[in-house]
């Protein structure tokens, strides 16, 4: 009976995405997708929010989304207003550089390592995700382009087999705001970013370090440079 009621509830809850290929309960898919748009600028730092207005922009309920707003106090990315609702908190651009800074000394020297170890099998699974930001970024959803960027950079990351790497950059792009994905929207140009992420792919396959090691600077200057604009 209790199978069957659980059943029930997930058929009638909307299909909220999945980061990183882990199975997640409804509250952490809800929060997943707050913080894509908190990330992707789409709710705006000193704005406050209320469950109920979240509940009805995102189309779900109104109590998962208080669930995963306080999920996203105790990690600093809103502060409480009582009897108002949820202030998304400032980061200064001094903040964003650092992150950044962190990112590229991580990220760049592992991901550049995989093209001499990650197994061809592994790095084409990534490609469904690669696919899904082209075709987000053709679409302008801005969310939907967060989602699949995170499942696509922290599934390459953990081909590197450490998963305490995974979680410090997942904390940072949590962290981060990427206030100009929609003007590049408007301008047509987040498409050429988001092609990267196949490109990136393409290189690995080929074993490429060099161009493995270009394609990843490039795409992370985007963080504080195409992207940063507020």
């Amino acid at each position: 009976m209790r199978d069957m009621a659980q059943n029930t509830r997930d058929a009638q809850e909307p299909a909220l995405p999945r980061l990183g290929g882990r199975r997640s309960s409804y509250r952490e898919r809800v929060a997943d997708a707050l913080r894509a748009a908190l990330i992707a600028g789409e709710l705006r730092p000193g704005e406050v929010y209320s469950a109920p207005s979240l509940a009805a922009r995102f189309g779900v309920s109104a109590t998962p989304v208080r669930e995963a707003m306080l999920d996203l106090a105790k990690e600093g990315l809103v502060d409480t207003v009582p009897n108002k609702g949820f202030r998304v908190t400032a980061v200064s651009d001094k903040q964003l550089d650092e992150y950044t800074q962190i990112r590229a000394l991580v990220e760049i020297p592992t991901v550049v390592e995989l093209a001499r170890t990650a197994d061809r099998v592994s790095l084409e699974a990534l490609r469904p995700a690669a696919r899904e930001i082209v075709t987000a970024a053709v679409a302008g959803d801005l969310i939907a382009y967060v989602e699949a960027d995170t499942r696509f950079h922290l599934g390459l990351l953990a081909l590197a087999g450490n998963g305490h790497l995974v979680e410090v950059v997942a904390d940072l792009r949590k962290r981060s705001r990427l206030y100009g994905l929609t003007a590049l929207v408007e301008a047509g140009r987040l498409l050429a970013s988001a092609e990267e992420h196949l490109e990136l792919l393409d290189a690995l396959l080929e074993r490429d370090g060099k161009a493995v090691h270009a394609i990843m600077t490039r795409h992370l200057g985007h963080v504080r440079g195409l992207w940063a604009a507020d």
